[in-house]
C-alpha cells in the first residue's frame, strides 16, 4: 500500500506520473513530496510507487 495525503491506495509498482494523470492532477502545477523528500519533476515518468511509500501531493492554484 502507498500512502498519499493521508490514504492508503494500492498503487505500488504503478508509475508516479500515471497516478497523478490519472488522478487529476496538472503536471506542471504540482509538487510530490515522497518519503520526506522533493520528487523532481523530471523523474515523475520514471518514478515507481514502493509498498510502504508515503507521498504528499499539492496542486497549485493562481487567484487573487
Amino acid at each position: 500500500m502507498v500512502r498519499i495525503n493521508g490514504t492508503e491506495l494500492d498503487l505500488a509498482g504503478r508509475i508516479l506520473a500515471d497516478y497523478l494523470a490519472e488522478a487529476g492532477f496538472n503536471l506542471t502545477r504540482v509538487a510530490v513530496e515522497r518519503n520526506g523528500e522533493i520528487v523532481p519533476k523530471r523523474l515523475y515518468g520514471e518514478t515507481i510507487l514502493t509498498d510502504g511509500d508515503a507521498l504528499e501531493v499539492v496542486g497549485f492554484v493562481g487567484g487573487g
